[in-house]
């Protein structure tokens, strides 16, 4: 097996991977759709390199999503459907950080972690699937978030029964726990480009995984409170009322100054993107560095997001829930500025880079994504929730909801998101914000896309993903 010494092939670039949460579709300024929205560094990577016009993720949660885009896989495959279910790939199943480290990179993840519900030591946490170094919290510990300033026993003694909700504990080095109080998203971008600084004469790969823009974001260093004029508000407090009501007080529409929160954490991970970036150009890095963006679910409208013009949030299958910001940029080798308009996965980005570091393809033959560099886009993508699901085939798209289900009741009542109800057709052509049911009208259509969908449940289910080598 190749080491981390191993010196970089000719033409092996670096990968650079960067996810953040709940990121809203509209929410760039380039777009010019939100205007109070201020994301230059964002911008940059959209006018240097590819816009993905039609770019989704694998589920409109985390946890599967997540677990799709370390795998290039359909998670679906090993059972990972919704939070209830969902875990990294078994170890048969290589991420795409031992597919890289076995062509020579080395590799770190810096950030956020949930897969589902790994603990120190599963395969879900960093160092059991692939990467050399790491420093990140285990969000599955914690209701699916990480506190934005505060992480140790100490304050996990102090929060006491507000530890868990608020996402406290302490984060880790490694295997070793580490506390931080201080600005999440600065020690997320600082660590990463303490990484590439000692990497960057061989080839790496950075998964590089922000909370921001995660509920709950007024949890701002105090000095970005005051120099934007917003209030501080206050963690839950159970001495001060239950949970599910203070949850409620705090996400939309019931939050006050809510959309400046959620801005200025996003302003503040865009400017840490921005300082990456600007490293890459000081080492001479980066015409050898592919920097992929993305989100890891559709905006979270109850956290302000924005996903107009899509039609919905994160947790449903409609647009707003699955199709994301996505950018590619490697310069002179993906023309700068260029929209693409194929179909496109976060899967995608595992074929991708293996291709581009000349593994191969054998290594990654059994990935449900497609090299973006060589192919158009995919001829159809699923999404199966179990209670939900959906399938785009061209400008067609076929969405369907349990009626009655109690998850999507829980959705509605908790999340102020309306995942909707029975069959939904849509050309998303000629109506990109769903709005018309062309069930009935387009009857043929349907079965197709039904049948369709039917086929790659069956696939999916049946074998699971063939087993390749990670050593």
């Amino acid at each position: 097996m190749p080491t981390a010494a191993t010196k970089r092939k000719p033409n092996s670039p670096n990968i650079m991977v960067i996810i953040s949460d709940d990121h809203g579709y509209a929410d760039r300024s380039i777009l010019g759709v939100q205007d109070d929205v201020d994301t230059p560094a964002l911008d940059r990577l959209a006018r240097e390199g590819a816009s993905y016009s039609n770019a989704y993720v694998t589920a409109p949660i985390c946890s599967p999503s997540r677990a799709g885009l370390a795998a290039g896989s359909y998670q679906q495959r090993w059972g990972a459907r919704w939070f209830t279910d969902s875990e990294i790939c078994p170890e048969k199943v290589p991420t795409i950080a031992e597919l890289l480290r076995n062509e020579g990179y080395t590799t770190g993840y810096f950030g956020k972690v949930h897969y589902g519900t790994e603990h120190h030591g599963d395969r879900g946490t960093p160092p059991q699937h692939g990467y050399d170094e790491s420093f990140y919290g285990l969000a599955g510990e914690s209701m699916g978030r990480l506190n934005y300033l505060h992480h140790s026993e100490e304050s996990v003694e102090e929060y006491g029964e507000a530890a868990v909700p608020m996402a406290v504990q302490p984060l880790w080095n490694g295997e070793e726990p580490q506390a931080l109080e201080g600005f999440l998203t600065d020690a997320i971008g600082e660590r990463t480009r303490a990484f590439v600084a000692e990497h960057a004469d061989k080839p790496f790969l950075a998964t590089v995984a922000f909370n921001a823009v995660h509920n709950f974001c007024w949890q701002l260093p105090a000095e970005e409170l005051a120099k934007r004029g917003l209030p501080s508000y206050e963690d839950w407090n159970p001495g001060a009322g239950e949970y599910l009501d203070w949850y409620d007080g705090a996400i939309s529409p019931h939050l006050e100054n809510g959309r400046a929160y959620y801005l200025a954490q996003l302003e503040l991970m865009d400017a840490q993107i921005g300082l990456i970036l600007d490293q890459l150009d000081a080492l001479g890095l980066a015409k050898d560095t592919i920097v992929v963006y993305l989100t890891d679910n559709g905006g979270s409208t109850c956290n302000y997001g924005v996903n107009l013009p899509l039609r919905g949030t994160k947790y449903t299958l409609w647009e707003g829930g699955v199709r994301v910001p996505f950018l590619l940029r490697w310069p002179d080798r993906v023309p700068a500025g260029v929209v693409r308009e194929g179909l496109t996965s976060s899967m995608d980005i595992l074929p991708t880079a293996l291709a581009a570091a000349g593994a191969n393809p054998a290594a990654y033959a059994h990935s449900d994504g497609r090299d973006l560099l060589a192919t158009d886009g995919h001829e159809a993508l699923h999404w199966d929730c179990g209670w939900q699901w959906s399938v785009r085939r061209g400008d067609w798209k076929l969405h369907w909801v349990e009626p009655g289900s109690p998850v999507a009741e829980a959705i509605r009542d908790v999340e102020h998101a309306e995942p909707g109800s029975g069959y939904f057709l849509s050309n998303l052509a000629q109506d990109p914000a769903e709005t018309t049911n062309l069930y009935d009208a387009e009857a043929t259509v349907a079965a197709e896309l039904a049948a369709l969908h039917a086929a790659w449940v069956a696939d999916v289910g049946s074998a699971g993903v063939e087993s390749a080598s990670v050593s």
